[in-house]
């Protein structure tokens, strides 16, 4: 059975030329896994925007409705650091829809990815960092209504430490939030997951991968969550612009099949969301996005 793959070409948005935050790499990764066969013409599942009483599962309704109006503040805005347009407002809700498709293609299949979502620093009263709503959150509490699930386990291996993800669910004994990162990154206060664990600048393959082994071990078992999602960032990579870690190409490739292969051996359903990376060379960025697609299609 192939890998189920949800994708939609408005995971794009209309950011400003020079803008930080690399957009195009969501277009780029789709490609990327056409032309390796991981996808085919017609393949992917494509999610239509989500509907704002999805998201208020998970946000303030009023934070939802001005971003679907695109009448956020402009204090709001800067602090999320995009233009809040109606393409990246459409983005954002696509993204999401996206999320909870994954994790209900997850809970038929087994396995499930997006070529997006992972915007774990909104939180419940606005976004920030490049997150406009928290996708990951979002998607939880919708199954969690629908009866879908009860409990469900977030393995955020972002560089960043999943701040907004830990603050939605601060106290909710259903959802097990867990996040390694670069201590010394972005965020600077942080919020507390179930379990953080921040990692000195410069940590590479060896000490990175025996700590992410150290933190999984019989932890889900332990839980026993009705599905995991899991946060793929590629911004730990030593070449990563903001990343401050230093694993390498075939270290982020051990961690996924090592995270992957773990979850799987213990009968939890996992729904994969790209996470952050950043880099001036859209093709080598989504190329090692592709890693987690290519790692997730071993475990059809």
């Amino acid at each position: 059975m192939a890998l189920s793959i949800v994708h939609n070409p408005d995971y794009n948005a209309d950011l400003p030329q020079g803008h930080r935050f690399p957009i195009g790499k969501f277009r780029r990764v789709a490609e990327i896994l056409m032309e390796d066969g991981l996808a085919a013409p017609g393949s992917y599942h494509v999610p239509a925007p989500a509907p704002a009483d999805w998201i208020a599962l998970a946000h303030d309704r009023g934070y939802v409705d001005r971003v679907f109006h695109c009448n956020v503040e402009p204090v709001i805005a800067r602090e999320i650091g995009f233009p809040m347009v109606e393409s990246v407002a459409r983005r954002a809700r696509c993204a999401t829809a996206g999320t909870v498709l994954t994790g209900r293609l997850a809970l038929e299949e087994g396995i499930a990815c997006n070529t997006a979502g992972g915007s774990h620093h909104a939180r419940g009263e606005h976004g920030a960092g490049f997150c406009v709503f928290n996708d990951v959150a979002v998607a939880i509490r919708v199954l969690q209504a629908d009866g879908a699930i009860e409990r469900a386990m977030v393995i955020d291996l972002d560089v960043h430490q999943g701040d907004g993800t830990a603050a939605i669910f601060s106290g909710d004994d259903s959802v097990f939030t867990l996040s390694v990162h670069a201590e010394k990154n972005y965020p600077v206060r942080k919020k507390s997951s179930d379990l953080d664990i921040g990692l000195a600048d410069g940590t590479g393959d060896e000490a990175y991968l025996e700590t992410v082994r150290s933190v999984l071990h019989g932890r889900i078992e332990a839980f026993r969550p009705d599905i995991v999602f899991y946060n793929a960032g590629v911004d730990p990579h030593r070449d990563d612009r903001v990343g401050r870690l230093a694993p390498s190409d075939e270290g982020l490739i051990a961690r996924d099949r090592f995270v992957i292969e773990t979850v799987r051996q213990a009968g939890a359903p996992l729904a994969g969301v790209m996470g952050g990376g950043y880099s001036f060379d859209l093709d080598v960025l989504a190329h090692r996005h592709s890693t987690l697609y290519r790692v997730a299609a071993e475990f059809t």
